[in-house]
């Protein structure tokens, strides 16, 4: 009877000490879905999906996920998830915030981590977005040295903030090795379209353009058919995108940083509505610039060097590149 009662205190001990131990309560494993308004191959949904993906490998989430969800369909489809006992929701809000929050207020036990424009909401609704401007400002210095005719051209998907404010960082970084540079800017009306990326493309090359920065797929095959340097958005697009010799490099966008904080706060009872910016930037690993691979030793190494020195300043906090969300225009 003694024996049994000391190893009975003595398992309750040991419990209770490992619930004491720092990370015992992030043990579980939680519910996740993914709601993407796009193809899983469009790549902004894509970097999402692959963050999630990584968690539910290691063991971290069980993750459930809908793409190609349209805005008229996307709150019903929120709110299946909601009812189904999921622990967090990653998704989009753009065009339909308002409903969201609705959403938000209904369901004050699940946490929504979601791509928005406006800010934090009540106490379970987080928001990010993709502030790759950093990368995007040290590949327009590379682009601004690259240029052989001062022209660049510019193809993105739609002129909201997400991706005005990579294109000024990328013209800021251009003209700053390279006054004299020139920008062409075109948005196609579309998040995945690659063959009018590619006309537009096109059209850019026309007027005279010898570099392109490809915000959307499709771009890199126009400048690949005509023969001149690309610069990539969001994915790696020189090894993902058939961009071997054509483009020089990429700003990365990795959100594992900031799902992983997501993850670790609903784990602990303490998510909150917190804007994720800084988790997307290049201090805490949200953003980078992707290898050179062969263009390397075609890059001027006074060049890389700079970049090298500016991207210093950036990770210890003493530059700060400027978020501009006003639509940028061409420049001839």
């Amino acid at each position: 009877m003694k024996k049994t009662s000391l190893t009975a205190l003595a398992c309750a001990l040991a419990l209770a000490c490992a619930l004491a131990l720092p990370g015992a309560a992030l043990a579980k494993t939680i519910k996740v879905a993914g709601i993407y308004t796009q193809p899983i191959q469009q790549k902004w949904d894509a970097r999402l999906h692959q963050a999630l993906t990584k968690a539910a490998e290691a063991g971290e989430i069980e993750y459930v996920f809908s793409e190609k969800v349209s805005n008229t369909d996307y709150v019903r489809v929120l709110r299946e998830y909601c009812e189904s006992g999921v622990d967090l929701v990653v998704g989009e809000a753009f065009g339909i915030s308002r409903d969201v929050r609705k959403v938000a207020d209904d369901y004050p036990g699940v946490a929504l981590l979601m791509g928005d424009s406006f800010g934090p909401y009540g106490k379970n609704m987080a928001v990010f977005d993709n502030y790759i401007h950093e990368p995007c400002y040290l590949m327009g210095m590379i682009a601004g040295s690259m240029t052989k005719n001062n022209r660049i051209g510019m193809v993105g998907g739609y002129p909201i903030g997400e991706v005005n404010r990579l294109f000024h960082a990328f013209m800021e970084g251009a003209k700053s090795v390279n006054p004299a540079v020139e920008f062409k800017v075109s948005f196609i009306g579309s998040w995945y379209d690659p063959p009018k990326a590619k006309e537009f493309a096109y059209a850019q090359i026309e007027a005279g353009v010898d570099v392109l920065y490809a915000e959307r797929a499709g771009v890199v095959d126009a400048a690949r058919e005509k023969g001149i340097i690309a610069f990539g958005n969001v994915n790696d697009m020189n090894k993902e995108e058939n961009g071997t010799d054509v483009v020089v490099t990429s700003a990365l966008w990795d959100m594992t940083a900031a799902i992983g904080h997501a993850i670790e706060r609903v784990k602990a009872g303490t998510f909150a509505a917190e804007d994720y910016r800084e988790w997307t930037m290049m201090a805490k690993g949200g953003a980078a610039l992707a290898p050179y691979y062969e263009f390397d030793e075609r890059i001027p190494a006074g060049v890389k060097a700079e970049v090298e020195k500016i991207k210093a300043a950036i990770l210890a906090g003493e530059m700060v590149i400027t978020i501009n969300d006003e639509e940028p225009k061409s420049t001839f």
